[in-house]
Parts: C-alpha cells; sequence; structure tokens
C-alpha cells in the first residue's frame, strides 16, 4: 500500500466536488457473486512461460466458458472479472487506458461482448492513485475519462483499488469516480477499496460516506491462500462489527475480499468454514479459483445452494460472532423468512482447535438469543444426508466440529 499522490491534486478535486451525488444504481441488491483473477492468477503477464495461466483474453474467455458449463452461473455467480495487470504500460494518444495489446488483441469491448454472450456479466479493475498496485497507469487525473471508457466497453463492475494514493484522503476520490460512473447511465456495480487504505493505519473509515458512494467495500488486508489469512481477517470484523455491520445490508455491503476455495491453502474442512462464516456475514461470494482444475469436492461447497441462499437472503442482514466456546467461534444472522413463531437463522461455527479429532460443542439457541417458545427446527447445510431435527431453544444441540473446520445451520420456528 504505497501513498504517493500529491495532496495539491485532492485539495483541487475536494473543491471541485464537494457536493457530490449519491450512488443510485439500485444494484446489487444482494451481495455480488462472480469469479476474479486475482487471488489464484496474480500478475503472470508472461504468455510464453505461463500460457494457460497468463492475464489474457483468452484466460477470461476460458472461466467464462466453464462460468456457464460447469454450473456457476445457475448457482449464481454471475460476474467474471478482471483484477489488475490487463493494460498496457501507457494510455493511447487521447490519454484513454488501453489493454495489453499482445495479450488482449481484440480490446476489452470484444471480451466484454463474448462474457456478455455467455449470460454473464463483466468487471473490470482501476485504481485511483497514480498507478496501480502492479505499476499500470492510474486513474487520479482521468476519472471522467475512465469512467465513461468502462460504460462503452460496457462493464457491468468496477473494483477501484487505491494503491499509490493519499490514504488520508482517499475517500474524496472514490465519491468523485461513483459520481462520473453515476452520470454515464451505465450501470455498473461499484467496489471501493478506501477502508482497506485507511483501517490498517488507524483511520476510522466514513462508512456512512461508503455506503452514499459504493456498492461493497475492501475493509481490511488482502486475502492470501492460507487458513491464517482466512483467521486474520474474521479476527477484525469480528472485533470491529458492531461499527461496521450496521452499514451492510441492500446496495452496500462489507467485503472480506475472495473466497480461496480450491486453490491450495485450504483443506476440505477449511473450505466449509470460510464459505460458511461469508454465508453469515452477507459477505460478497468472489471466487478466485482455476475452474478448469478444481476439485468436485471443493466445486460442491462453491455451488451449495442452500448455503448460498442465506448469503443471498434479500434481508442483507450481516451476521456476528456472539459465542466463542473451547476456541470455536459461533455466528449468528437473521433472515427474512419469518413464521408467526419467529424468525428463521443461519448459525455458522468455525473452529480454531487443531487437536485432531471433531470435538463436542454443545450450546443452546437460547444463548445466541435465538428464542421460540415453540421450539426449532434445524438443519445441517452442509450435511445432506442428514434430516433437520427439532430442538427448544434452551434444549442442548450437541454438535462434533472438526479441526478448523466449518459448520452452516439452518434454524427456523415450528
Amino acid at each position: 500500500m504505497v501513498t504517493m499522490t500529491s495532496k495539491y491534486i485532492l485539495i483541487l478535486s475536494f473543491a471541485a466536488f464537494a457536493s457530490v451525488d449519491c450512488l443510485e444504481n439500485g444494484l446489487a441488491r444482494t451481495p455480488p457473486m462472480g469469479w476474479m483473477h486475482w487471488q489464484r492468477f496474480r500478475c503472470l503477464i508472461d504468455c510464453e512461460i505461463y500460457p494457460d495461466e497468463c492475464i489474457s483474453d483468452k484466460l477470461f474467455r476460458t472461466m467464462a466458458d466453464h462460468m456457464v458449463d460447469d454450473g456457476y452461473l445457475a448457482a449464481g455467480y454471475e460476474y467474471i472479472m478482471i483484477d489488475d495487470c490487463w493494460s498496457a504500460k501507457e494510455r493511447d494518444s487521447n490519454g484513454r487506458l488501453q489493454p495489453d495489446p499482445d495479450r488482449f488483441p481484440y480490446g476489452i469491448k470484444n471480451l466484454s461482448d463474448y462474457i456478455h454472450s455467455k449470460g454473464l456479466k463483466f468487471g473490470m479493475y482501476a485504481d485511483y492513485g497514480t498507478k496501480t498496485c502492479a505499476g499500470y497507469p492510474g486513474s487520479i487525473l482521468h476519472l471522467e475519462q475512465d469512467a465513461n471508457t468502462f460504460a462503452e466497453w460496457e462493464i457491468d463492475y468496477l473494483k477501484f483499488d487505491g494503491c499509490y494514493s493519499d490514504w488520508q484522503f482517499v475517500d474524496v476520490g472514490y465519491i468523485q469516480m461513483s459520481k462520473y460512473l453515476n452520470a454515464t447511465g451505465r450501470p455498473i456495480v461499484y467496489s471501493c477499496s478506501w477502508p482497506a487504505y485507511q483501517e490498517p493505519n488507524d483511520m476510522k473509515s466514513n462508512y456512512t460516506s461508503l455506503a452514499e458512494a459504493c456498492n461493497l467495500w475492501r475493509n481490511w488486508d488482502d486475502i492470501d491462500d492460507g487458513w491464517a489469512n482466512v483467521t486474520g481477517i474474521l479476527d477484525w470484523f469480528s472485533a470491529n462489527q458492531d461499527r461496521i455491520a450496521p452499514f451492510s445490508g441492500p446496495g452496500h455491503w462489507n467485503d472480506p475480499d475472495m473466497l480461496i476455495i480450491g486453490n491450495y491453502g485450504l483443506s476440505f474442512e477449511q473450505s466449509k468454514a470460510q464459505m460458511a462464516i461469508w454465508a453469515v456475514m452477507a459477505a460478497p461470494l468472489i471466487m478466485s479459483v482455476d475452474l478448469r482444475t478444481i476439485e468436485p469436492q471443493f466445486r460442491d461447497i462453491l455451488q451449495n445452494k442452500d448455503v448460498i441462499a442465506v448469503n443471498q437472503d434479500p434481508l442483507g442482514v450481516m451476521g456476528r460472532l456472539v459465542l466463542k466456546r473451547n476456541n470455536i467461534d459461533v455466528w449468528t444472522k437473521p433472515l427474512l423468512a419469518k413464521k408467526k413463531g419467529g424468525r428463521a437463522y443461519a448459525i455458522g461455527i468455525m473452529s480454531r482447535r487443531v487437536d485432531g479429532y471433531p470435538y463436542r460443542l454443545g450450546f443452546t439457541l437460547k444463548e445466541l438469543n435465538i428464542t421460540n417458545t415453540k421450539g426449532f427446527h434445524v438443519k445441517d447445510l452442509f450435511n445432506k444426508s442428514q434430516k433437520s431435527y427439532s430442538v427448544s431453544d434452551s434444549e442442548t444441540i450437541f454438535l462434533r466440529v472438526k479441526p478448523t473446520g466449518g459448520i452452516l445451520l439452518f434454524v427456523t420456528p415450528k
């Protein structure tokens, strides 16, 4: 996270846009779902050494095909998104962003058309600063021009990063870009990153402004391919949940970063844990995995329609950590489904234990502030062979939780 942009530019920008319209695009009414290249493919740009993995037109067309053919689109994953390293090192003679001509020989609009022809939506990456995080042209002096370019390319989603900018004032530029995107008339989901630059520097971001300007925002550090990164991110979210959860809801979401399920760093049980807690948190479900080689058991986790339904619940409440017991975390999320007896809930359980056997965890629903005089029906959404069972709100539920594993329960009132 480098901060090199002059404050002079930012001060001028602030004066020009002191009054900014809110983002009113009607999009992202549930957390966005899709695929993005960064975590799995990073900035691989050598297509001679990595012909099937380099950031190129070929890669995104191939992934679009797999999104459709392998059931991801049917499961709800609709966006296919390019992250950093797609552009040429210089803008064109008119100051416009342009793709690398060797890796994207047909241009971005042609690729956009192909992705749309598959019934998918198309996302792009840009950066507010003088350069992107990987050193490609930034947008700070070209905000309106870049917004118009993205609209001409018919993109549906913009991830706007914040490298090479001044993190203390970066929100000003993000709000400017929101206005320019609105002005294009093109419906573009707007993913902001300004908290990810301010919060690690002990500056609490203005979440009221975020919810007005952006459809979603990265709150904290980038995720890497490892269990420690998943739990570290969740530690920050749980520590700050009372401050940030009220700003999550239809049209504006807290984003703990990509799903790393199916890569190298997470076991099968850890993958269930990430999927369960991301679902409970109403987090965007953005996969970053090679869809050509993912193993079926991990694909099944990503495509579990019952778990996705928890994430996509129209009420849009961000779940919270409510209980820590014997090194196992329990999160709850209220759902829209409601009967006379009360509301339905999802309960996400994540073990941090490493002692080698499925630990017996006991708790009551009443301990989780889930009550109903007639009791509840409980279903384990990862265990398709298990039928639902009935419990009272004061009856102890016992679960065997595998080391660093996860469980997602669906609880409905009788």
